[in-house]
């Protein structure tokens, strides 16, 4: 018999940037080491089920390549020469670099730069109050879901939507803009208790077959960018056919009769030479959703990441008011839930602090920011901390990025788990924990839980969270006094529950985590949207969606007054006749899990999905390396032939990091960093590219 002591379970909370935040049991083998992740059972919305990424963890907790100790650059920047230094080293160093970058030109030379490697609230949020406390340039985030926000807040008013277990008693789930399979599995749980207990239909509006497409009753395989078109043709035809909720629009919208009179020439015919698709598509799905009360719409951001996100957003969004759907329990729809927390982040984020005077970057804009393109006024950029992501991979028009990253008079330091390529580029680099080696606090955001992260192992060597590196940098800068700084972790998640009206810590610690779902009423908006007359706004005013910000971005004044197909993608043209999709990999979470040997293992290489008789007239086989290319770079890669991708169309799933690229040029070479309007975003999904089968090695 073994004397073997069997893994103690604990319970967790994933922290990516998924909006399913799923509800965890961790195996913990002793001080240091986890075992398997599983979902939490009673987790009513997690339901026992996670991705296999994450069940997986321990490959990314225990990977022989984390970073360990803190590093100081010794060779020419992105050589990937380090020494090791001990931390008092390293933290006098970013100091004394930061104050003599403020000496020489004001505090807003320091640019503190995050984003959402993890989603805890507190060691996320640590370099916001220190970014308040000194003064130092703001960041603008726009990079991920500003379109998404704005298109929904134009309408609602705020974000909040159906409670997604609702899926559940739906009898139409429209899975619009997401691939649920691969990027959030929960959805998938959901959809099938309705297909199983109501015999519900799925549909799938994506322009491939992804993963969800496989197994839904209806895919539209739209082209990239049209959502919104096909969007206008089905409100055409709910609004001819008397499948329009009249008695619903007068009561709870504002503009129904012009926004019918706008849509009478956006017909199926109309709509059909802009997706591609046939107009007995376009009438199939429209009556099929028209008749069928019990529709959920869940909104995912795939339609929003071109340079028409927002106004797409708003123009899908508007069909649930059309039909009256939200009237109806399993009607309605979700895009986030994040209006529904009301957390307060004064202490995580040193809100009582912020100058809004202190002039702000637009996140994805980094390239241009670095170069000195978008320096209008006030010193250059010249020293940096970053945490939380991996700009040199991730952000758009990356050749720009890591141009700006290697200037000399350029000081940056890069918090991290392993030696990412913006780690390269860096002067410092300091070994960061990961999840389950700190305390945190979570929100969902694609269902209503908020969920504890506690601290369940020692982290490796000598890596440290956020919140305690912010803290010592603070105390090293002189501006220590907020309270924020001094407070531990788990001093900080009890103060902002009780400050958000959610508890205190010991009470979530014996929940676990909290359901705040709104009833009925509020989350399906029957007393009216989020607007002082309570109507659904038809017609937006874009510069007004109630959101601060410092400016709008984009062409604002030309977006659509009414839903609408809006043309300002980056179109095929004779030059570039591909429209090119980055969309998510199963195995990858933007530039995390790369690293381990089993995601990296099941996605194989880089590759570009094209229809074969695309392929054909190309001379490219299966397999092949190939060159996508436009104005703004190159890449290589393999290609995979798919009859599941529209001809004109490629697909790079990614984020695989530069280096896996052939030459050393990744995907987002292609992207542009333009601003999505109206205000700001990048368009991921809205590039033009040639493709050709590159010159044999």
């Amino acid at each position: 018999m073994s004397n073997r002591t069997a893994p103690r379970l604990h319970a967790s909370a994933c922290p990516h940037d998924c909006p399913s935040t799923c509800a965890l049991e961790v195996e913990v083998l002793d001080e240091r080491r986890i075992g398997r992740i599983r979902g939490a059972a009673d987790n009513s919305y997690t339901a026992g089920v996670i991705c296999a990424k994450v069940a997986r963890y321990a490959e990314r907790v225990h990977h022989p390549d984390r970073l360990t100790q803190p590093l100081r650059r010794t060779g020419p920047k992105g050589s990937g020469q380090f020494a090791p230094i001990s931390w008092d080293e390293a933290l006098d160093v970013v100091a004394d670099q930061f104050l003599e970058a403020e000496r020489r030109h004001g505090p807003e030379t320091v640019w503190p730069y995050y984003y959402a490697g993890t989603m805890g609230l507190v060691q996320r949020g640590a370099i916001q109050r220190l970014r308040h406390a000194k003064g130092y340039s703001r960041q603008v985030s726009t990079v991920c879901d500003m379109p998404a926000n704005m298109g929904w807040l134009a309408g609602h008013g705020d974000i909040r939507g159906a409670d997604p277990r609702e899926m559940a008693d739906s009898d139409l789930i429209v899975n619009w803009g997401g691939n649920p399979v691969a990027t959030q599995v929960n959805v998938m749980t959901h959809v099938s208790r309705a297909r199983k207990g109501r015999g519900a239909k799925l549909v799938t509006i994506d322009p491939y077959r992804t993963g969800t497409a496989e197994v839904s009753d209806l895919h539209l395989m739209l082209r990239p960018g049209t959502d919104g078109a096909l969007a206008c043709a089905v409100m055409h035809v709910l609004f001819r056919e008397g499948l329009a909720d009249r008695a619903y629009l007068d009561r709870y919208a504002a503009g129904a009769e012009r926004l019918e009179e706008h849509l009478a020439t956006r017909t199926p015919e109309w709509a059909a030479a802009i997706t591609g698709l046939t107009v007995e598509e376009i009438v199939a799905f429209a009556r099929l959703y028209g008749t069928t009360k019990r529709s959920y719409l869940r909104l995912g951001y795939g339609l929003t990441r071109g340079r028409n996100g927002a106004a797409q957003m708003h123009t899908v969004s508007c069909l649930p008011v059309v039909t009256g759907a939200w009237a109806h329990k399993g009607g309605g729809a979700l895009y986030c839930s994040f209006d529904i927390y009301h957390i307060d982040r004064t202490l995580s984020e040193g809100l009582d602090r912020l100058d809004t005077s202190v002039r702000g970057f637009d996140h994805p804009r980094i390239g241009a920011v670095l170069t000195g393109e978008d320096i209008a006024s006030g010193p250059p950029v010249t020293a940096m901390l970053i945490q939380n992501t991996n700009p040199a991979a991730i952000c758009p028009d990356s050749a720009r990025v890591r141009r700006g990253f290697a200037r000399d008079d350029l000081f940056v330091c890069v918090h991290e788990q392993f030696m990412t390529e913006t780690a390269r580029m860096a002067d410092i680099v300091l070994p960061a924990t990961m999840f389950l080696e700190h305390d945190d606090l979570y929100q969902a955001g694609g269902n209503q839980h908020i969920l504890l992260g506690p601290k369940l192992v020692d982290p490796p060597g000598d890596c440290r969270p956020n919140h305690a590196v912010i803290g010592e940098l603070a105390r090293r800068l002189g501006s220590d006094s907020h309270p924020g700084f001094a407070m531990t972790e788990r001093e900080l998640i009890d103060a902002t529950l009780r400050a958000s009206g959610h508890g205190t810590l010991v009470a979530l610690e014996s929940r676990r985590f909290l359901d705040v779902q709104p009833n009925f009423e509020d989350a399906h908006f029957v007393k009216g949207f989020r607007w002082p007359d309570g109507k659904f706004r038809l017609k937006p005013d874009w510069p007004k969606v109630p959101y601060a910000a410092p400016s709008t971005f984009g062409p604002v004044d030309s977006m659509p007054t009414f839903p609408d197909h809006w043309a300002v993608t980056e179109e095929a043209d004779d030059e570039h006749p591909f429209r090119l999709v980055t969309a998510p990999a199963r195995n990858f979470l933007n530039s995390s899990f790369t690293e381990t040997p089993t995601s990296a293992g099941r996605e194989r290489r880089p590759s570009l999905m094209l229809h074969p008789d695309d392929a054909a007239a190309l001379g490219i086989a299966e397999g092949d390396r190939v060159e996508a290319a436009n104005g703004r770079g190159a890449v290589l890669l393999h290609a995979r032939l798919f009859d599941g991708v529209r001809r004109g169309v490629a697909i790079a799933e990614s984020i695989w990091p530069n280096a896996a690229h052939e030459g050393g040029r990744g995907i987002n070479s292609l992207t542009g960093a333009d601003p999505v309007a109206p205000f700001g975003g990048a368009a991921f999904h809205d590039s033009h590219v040639r493709v050709r089968k590159a010159d044999t090695a």
